[in-house]
């Protein structure tokens, strides 16, 4: 069964010492100790009062401050004016420990309050000592495009009980910032490769089928490997070390005074080896999907470390396969997010960034137009920076590299550096890791995040808008009309075509620590009797909790109906009892005045709501301890097409076995369109 394949030539970069992969783990520390995002300082608030001719009199101030206290039922330590009507209060602890955000909804409800503000703390932003973190112009904010993980590093720098799946061509566990003697961002992960139709193992290029060495050989094409029935349609290119650049950017250690930061500081990389010389198989990405999600796979020990995100930096042209589509859907019920690279052709998305339920990432620019080789369109989730190459001529640096790590191996292994603007590196591939990394920070913060929240407050958080460049020659970028209506220069974004937005981890973690809304509905509703609505499964984020609850009535704005219980976690009403509908709303408000809301729609017979009914209750991820095994230990490799044992035919399985007959129909290799495009099911570049 010959499925989609791919390649993908990518270029070495700064060369560096290699270290040998150490058998003592930590994690790495904290740039500092960070202080706690979750909660306002209490009894410190900043307030503007409404304007009026009489009040605004210099001497009103103090007494208004005081009248407003009193009001709140507050005692005044301090009241301080700032500037422009802005005034500082300073209340005394409330009795019993009177949480901040409970004084602030009285003050925010006051008539003569414009606004009311936590007087927070701000800190120095956490920023990492890696020598070459000053070249990784996308994880700042100094370019259009750039995601800020430095706002988003002062709330979070990940957790360790997250995992993140690299889908890819396996990683150089040598690499001394993925893995030296005092750090470890890798787990053991999975070769899932399996054999040829010819019954070889050349695709994998380990000489023997799955395996628990996840280890990255190398995935060159030679002349000679075109002379192979498997490879004609290949293209002839050293070794990319693809894994090893997606995984750099995730996670490399970040802090230790060595080569580039991560994404995300803490947290686990899990290594899923899916590509080999020329590709990879459409059985072998389906399975490794599911392993990687913990779901069983026939003949491959389950995976102990099961992933919330996965990063897939491949792809191939044309519409989503149902396999794919399948499980998708059993990982969007299972709570795990996949982040795939929209591709490089300029053109429609391909699969399976098209997906129902995938979180399709496209290529920007540094100044936030569409880079134009990323491919575009409907199914886009956001879009973040892919690299460029601007003012160059042959010779001349790559000066918006999205600088990572690699090997300087053109065949196999050799020694583990870091690519550069003279070994530079983009793609589609690199926007992919960089929202995963960016949903790594948000689980940390935030664990009972499903993957459709998780997009959707990744999307939230892209608060600022697609830029237009000042250049009148670029274009709009528009829906492609058909595989050939390729836009392969570049174009204006729009979110028709490039998602909601430009990635922002800051504001995608701020978003995360809100709070989630639930709503459990009673199983039958009559016209004219009591309806039970039930909040109390809304959750708050790690180390928050819940403060308030409020029903209120969105419609109809007309003699609305009555709610009892308006301000408890449950609340009811009367249904109606004619053709009426009544749509309600549940607030839930944190201890840092961070709120989330839920729509329910009440009708004589029915009550539907698109909320949980439950909001989950592992906000704080436990943390994972792993222990690298000596080289020793590591189980030999088996030389046949897969691990041991047998049992019950399961659903990848079925899946893989149904791919056979779904032949005809599955993904056509790449055509070489542009100048970071490749071949079939491929690398991003």
């Amino acid at each position: 069964m010959d499925l989609a394949r791919f390649r993908s030539p990518l270029l070495a970069g700064l060369m560096i010492a290699a270290l040998a992969q150490a058998p003592a783990i930590a994690l790495a520390p904290n740039a500092r100790q960070e202080a706690s995002p979750t909660a306002p300082p209490a009894g410190r608030f900043i307030v503007k009062l409404r304007s009026n001719a009489v009040a605004d009199a210099a001497h009103a101030a103090p007494e208004r401050i005081g009248a407003l206290a009193s009001r709140a039922g507050v005692t005044l330590s301090e009241a301080r004016h700032i500037i422009s009507g802005i005034h500082l209060m300073r209340v005394q602890a409330q009795p019993g420990g009177e949480p901040a955000a409970a004084i602030l909804v009285r003050l925010r409800a006051d008539p003569e309050v414009e606004y009311a503000e936590p007087d927070q703390r701000r800190y120095a932003y956490a920023t990492p000592d890696d020598p070459l973190f000053s070249s990784q112009w996308y994880m700042q904010h100094t370019q259009a495009s750039a995601v800020n993980a430095l706002g988003a590093w002062d709330l979070t720098t990940g957790s360790a009980g997250v995992v993140i799946a690299d889908l890819d061509t396996g990683v150089r566990f040598d690499h001394p910032d993925l893995r030296d003697a005092s750090a470890n961002r890798l787990l053991a992960g999975y070769d899932m490769i399996g054999p040829d139709p010819d019954g070889s193992f050349t695709t994998g290029n380990s000489g023997h089928g799955r395996s628990p060495d996840a280890s990255d050989p190398g995935d060159w094409v030679s002349s000679s490997d075109t002379k192979n029935p498997l490879f004609t349609s290949c293209t002839v290119s050293n070794s990319s070390w693809h894994g090893t650049r997606v995984a750099g950017i995730l996670g490399a250690i970040t802090n230790n005074q060595t080569g580039i930061a991560g994404m995300a500081w803490s947290g686990w990389i899990l290594p899923v080896r899916v590509l080999g010389k020329c590709g990879g198989y459409d059985s072998d990405i389906l399975a490794a999907m599911a392993w990687a999600a913990g779901m069983h796979v026939s003949g491959v020990p389950d995976n102990p470390y099961p992933a919330r995100v996965l990063n897939m930096s491949l792809g191939a042209a044309g519409s989503c396969p149902a396999a794919y589509q399948q499980i998708v859907d059993e990982l969007v019920v299972a709570g795990v997010l996949v982040v795939v690279s929209a591709g490089n052709e300029g053109g429609p998305v391909d699969a399976p960034a098209n997906c129902i339920g995938v979180a399709g990432i496209a290529g920007l620019r540094q100044v936030g137009t569409k880079v134009g080789f990323s491919s575009l369109g409907p199914e886009i989730a956001l879009s973040a920076p892919a690299g460029n190459c601007v003012n160059t001529g042959a010779g001349q640096p790559c000066l918006f590299s999205i600088e990572t790590l690699t090997n300087t191996g053109t065949t196999v292994p050799a020694t583990n550096i870091y690519t550069d603007e003279t070994n530079f590196n983009v793609g589609t591939s690199f926007s992919a890791p960089i929202v995963s990394g960016i949903a790594g920070l948000m689980l940390a913060v935030n664990g009972n995040l499903t993957s459709g929240q998780l997009i959707a407050r990744l999307q939230a958080g892209a608060t600022t808008p697609f830029p237009v460049s000042s250049d009148s020659t670029v274009l709009a970028c528009h829906i492609p009309a058909s595989p050939s209506d390729l836009q392969t220069r570049e174009c204006n974004c729009t979110t028709s075509v490039c998602g909601a937005g430009m990635a922002n981890a800051h504001g995608a973690v701020l978003e995360a620590l809100r709070p989630i809304a639930a709503v459990a509905l009673p199983a039958t509703v009559t016209a004219g009797a009591s309806v039970t609505l039930d909040g109390s499964g809304s959750a708050a984020a790690c180390h928050a909790s819940l403060s308030t609850y409020q029903w209120t009535v969105v419609q109809p704005t007309s003699n609305p109906p009555t709610i009892q219980n308006a301000n408890m976690a449950q609340a009811s009403l009367v249904a109606p009892s004619g053709p009426a509908t009544y749509t309600l709303m549940l607030t839930v408000t944190d201890d840092a005045g961070r709120t989330d809301s839920a729509q329910v729609i009440v009708t004589s017979s029915s009550a539907r709501t698109a909320a949980p009914a439950h909001a989950g209750s592992n906000a704080c991820l436990a943390a994972i301890s792993y222990t690298v095994p000596p080289p020793a230990s590591v189980a030999a490799a088996p030389t046949g097409s897969g691990g041991g044992g047998g049992g019950a035919l399961d659903v990848l399985s079925v899946l893989t076995l149904a791919l056979a007959v779904l032949a005809s129909a599955v993904l056509s290799p790449y055509n070489s369109r542009s100048a970071a495009s490749s071949q079939g099911r491929c690398a991003r570049r």
